[in-house]
């Protein structure tokens, strides 16, 4: 399939893919240009593979795209972890925002493949690209794996990962404390560079009054539509203020800098 080059506005979609093709996973789109976009809508939960490409491609149109996935897209290796953790775990251990190993092993253990390189696959011929980081220059459909944990290391300037997943050992006090954080600091990205927009009605639930799936669909809501900040931040700014660990042959990881 030969597509058209793209026209437009620019959509930053920010998707955290779940591992396993039995849990939905969180979609945003904003639309914009690299010094500011805004949200769409809500940020859909979306199942199956295919649904959540049909939606991306509705939403694009004819644009140009950056896609920011929160998930290995490239795994080589059977066993153990890729260069790219590694790499990351190196530069932000103290801050405890070291990612989850990623091998081929572990990410088909269900015997349905790696989903981040499914996705790859069926984004292919719409004219989507893996990159390793986008670019002020970027031009196209372009796609990239992010991790939200060290990016807010560095957007927010914090010390130490917030602690608003569900973890063994974590109770509900705690999570929501480190929750009106992340809520706080994702209100300020209105008045930064590039900025974000139309996505302050999102951060009114009080997560006090949420728990279990109810929770953890709107965990999966806001990372995504954080991802998709990250990939707005990398199309502002490029390799300039964000870094790469791995690379293309052995997987990477893209996210701001300190």
């Amino acid at each position: 399939m030969v597509c058209d080059p793209p026209i437009g506005p620019w959509s930053y979609l920010g998707l955290d893919l779940a591992w396993s093709a039995r849990n939905p996973s969180g979609l945003a789109v904003l639309r914009g240009g690299p010094h500011g976009a805004t949200l769409v809508e809500p940020p859909r939960l979306i199942t199956a593979l295919d649904d959540l490409v049909a939606y991306m491609l509705a939403q694009v149109g004819d644009g140009p795209a950056i896609l920011a996935v929160d998930a290995p897209l490239w795994v080589p290796n059977v066993t153990g972890q890729r260069p790219a953790e590694t790499a990351l775990a190196r530069a932000f251990r103290a801050y405890e925002a070291a990612a989850h190993p990623a091998n081929r092993r572990l990410l088909n253990r269900d015997g349905t493949g790696v989903r981040g390189e499914q996705l790859l696959e069926r984004l292919a011929p719409y004219g989507f690209l893996p990159v390793t980081c986008p670019e002020p220059t970027a031009s196209g459909r372009l796609v990239t794996e992010v991790y939200p944990h060290p990016a807010m290391i560095a957007l927010f300037g914090l010390n130490k990962t917030l602690k608003y997943k569900s973890r063994p050992g974590r109770d509900h006090n705690q999570r929501v404390a480190a929750w009106h954080i992340y809520q706080q600091h994702l209100r300020l990205l209105t008045n930064t560079d590039p900025s974000l927009n139309g996505h302050l009605a999102m951060l009114e639930p009080d997560v006090a009054t949420l728990r279990g799936q109810r929770l953890k669909a709107y965990e999966d809501q806001i990372d995504a539509l954080f991802c998709a900040y990250i990939g707005l931040y990398a199309h502002r700014w490029g390799e300039a203020h964000c870094q790469v660990f791995g690379d293309r042959a052995t997987g990477w990881i893209m996210t701001p800098r300190i």
